[in-house]
């Protein structure tokens, strides 16, 4: 019985000294944070990639090009996860070997050199490579521990069986004793640590959030302030604002996904703009507050549903996505909601998008020609459906149908204007305001990034729908605001990263205008553009800026009953200035100063020189 005895301890004297050769990593702190084990777990499926490999802006987690990249992420799942494992030899083309000597990488200068020659020449249970290799520092794997365990046991069970003399010497039993003596702290330790993981780990997943959806929240408080505006306005006295964000992003199969965002704001505006900051300035349009002072992270609309004229309290809370995405062929996606908006689908391509983290106005961050129709609203504004079609690695073409007032069946008799109903976008989903728009993204190199854009729009009433400047509310100046336009609008993005840090961005717009009423015969061209400069990594890993200048949308040409400009207004070309610098503080906050200077605000030569001044934080989790 006591020879057995001692067959069962050299097994697990073996098992020491096999674990002994194996490669080993010091693990200083077990301290694994709940957050940590929970972003394991978590299958992220909001990757910060677009599919073209863009690299493009990020930020928020509710924009159709990552939820594409998340398609193709998600396909590859089904590949082998230990690719590199396909390199190695097969365990069946390993030998035996008889002497540690065979082995021409092992020396006897090596740290294990004595345990291995124990285990090839006292127990000939370790195969060597055919090549007369042994390979001591690479990583195993569980399947080549597995077999290299069998193999010590089967010489135990072999020598067992043979009675062998000197099977196990007392020198192997008191090694083992005095290593469990020497190691019985730390292994009190590491059992105590393993305990409290695995009760941590069944305690998350009993009361984690859900196993199929992924909530993200994104905070923004801001301080802004500016000077100028109109002759004899004041200014501005300095705001603080907030607007808050929750993402519910849900995937069914592991490759569609249901975006679902809540939002609240406390900006004001309404249907006059008051209590607006360009209202202060004396530079919003008479109607829903549009100007070029406008920051990057304020709703088009505050205060205000556009869709039947009713007010909206500051932090209300309102849903402002909810949209569907489905592949349905290898390189074809679908999309579809009732709270959607025409950023969504389209790749922004300029590196200063992000309304959280990237340019502080709204001119900077994306080409006008998505912004038409309220594209961008910052309220879900549009019932879209449309489709992602990847044409080949670096070329893909987006395209949807969007109708504002979907949800309301027939359009208001009621007028609060001349032409203008309580429901002065309309009513049905093929009725009423619309927009059908497409951009084609591609790659001609690696650094170069390329959108182009089209967009056609039907208004039941006068107006852009950008939120960019003033005279986007009586888009065809002269014409009463109840007439119906029609909208053509094209532009082009571009990026060109010419350092490793370093992008040139910038985009060109042209907006024509056309009177759809049959009564009057007007149209009126807008123009816009703009070019910049992109620092990635400045001063510091993770800190972004920028600097730009250009052009906020205005009128190059007008003819039939349409006018340049309204009356009164001294025409000049306007141009706006902007740098920021986002200092990142750590993984979940960000501090982004910054100020942007208008000059002939809303191409009037009579109002002063503008300056908004911008101190925002943002808070992601």
């Amino acid at each position: 019985m006591s020879k057995y005895l001692l067959a069962a301890a050299g097994g697990v004297g073996f098992f020491c000294l096999l674990s002994s050769l194996l490669p080993a990593q010091a693990l200083p702190n077990l301290n694994i944070s709940e957050k940590e084990l929970a972003s394991v777990q978590d299958n992220d499926i909001n990757k910060q990639a677009d599919t073209n490999n863009n690299n493009l802006s990020e930020t928020e987690s509710d924009k159709l090009p990552i939820v594409n990249d998340t398609q193709q992420n998600l396909s590859s799942s089904n590949q082998p996860q230990n690719a590199v494992n396909a390199l190695e030899p097969p365990a069946d083309e390993m030998a035996q070997v008889t002497s540690v000597s065979q082995l021409s990488d092992v020396q006897p200068t090596d740290w294990a050199f004595q345990a291995l020659q124990s285990l090839v020449e006292r127990y000939g249970c370790i195969a060597g490579y055919p090549n007369q290799t042994y390979r001591g520092n690479r990583a195993m794997t569980r399947y080549e521990f597995a077999a290299g365990l069998n193999a010590c046991l089967e010489r135990i069970n072999e020598l067992i069986a043979t009675a062998t003399a000197d099977l196990v010497k007392k020198e192997d039993l008191a090694t083992l004793q005095k290593l469990q003596e020497q190691f019985a702290a730390e292994l009190a330790t590491l059992r105590g640590r393993v305990d409290a993981l695995e009760a941590r780990t069944t305690e998350l997943e009993a009361n984690q959030f859900s196993t199929t959806t992924k909530l993200t929240g994104e905070a923004i408080i801001a301080g802004i302030g500016a000077t100028g505006g109109a002759p004899g306005k004041s200014g501005s006295n300095i705001i603080l604002v907030n607007r808050v964000r929750l993402n519910l992003s849900t995937s069914f199969t592991g490759k569609d996904l249901l975006i679902t965002g809540l939002q609240s704001h406390n900006f004001l505006g309404g249907a006059d703009g008051r209590g607006s900051l360009q209202e202060s300035l004396g530079l919003a349009s008479p109607l829903l507050s549009s100007s070029s002072a406008r920051t990057s992270f304020e709703p088009q609309f505050p205060g205000l549903n556009v869709k039947n004229l009713t007010g909206v309290g500051a932090n209300s809370l309102e849903l402002y996505k909810l949209l569907y995405i489905f592949p349905v062929a290898n390189k074809l996606t679908l999309f579809a909601g009732t709270a959607a908006e025409v950023s969504d689908a389209f790749p922004a391509i300029t590196p200063f998008y992000g309304e959280g983290q990237e340019s502080i106005s709204r001119f900077a961050g994306l080409n006008p020609v998505l912004r038409v129709s309220g594209g961008t609203s910052g309220s879900g504004l549009a019932s879209a459906a449309g489709f992602i079609f990847n044409i080949a690695p670096s070329l893909d073409l987006r395209a949807l149908y969007g109708s504002v007032n979907a949800n309301i069946p027939q359009k208001s008799p009621n007028e609060v204007l001349a032409g203008v109903s309580e429901t002065p976008l309309g009513g049905g989903f093929f009725s009423g305001s619309s927009v059908v728009a497409a951009q084609l993204t591609f790659k001609p190199m690696r650094d170069l990034d390329i959108g182009l854009n089209y967009a056609h729009s039907y208004h039941e009433i006068n107006i852009l729908g950008t939120g960019l400047i003033s005279g986007d509310v009586g888009a065809l100046a002269g014409v009463d605001p109840g007439t119906p336009v029609t909208l053509n609008s094209i532009g082009s993005t571009v990026t060109w990263r010419f350092s490793p840090k370093i992008a040139l961005s910038g985009y060109g717009a042209a907006l024509f205008v056309e009177d759809s009423s049959k009564t009057v015969d007007a149209s009126t061209t807008f123009t816009s553009w703009m070019v910049g400069l992109h620092f990635r990594d400045l001063f510091k890993s993770g800190n972004n800026a920028g600097i730009l200048f250009g052009q906020p949308l205005y009128r190059s040409e007008a003819s039939g009953s349409a006018q340049l400009a309204p009356i009164g207004v001294n025409r000049a070309t306007p141009y706006h200035l902007e740098a920021y610098y986002r200092w990142q503080i750590n993984d979940h906050i960000s501090i982004t100063p910054g100020a942007f200077i208008l000059f002939n605000p809303e191409g009037d030569r009579t109002n002063d020189t503008t300056t908004v001044g911008v101190l925002r934080t943002t808070f992601t989790f």
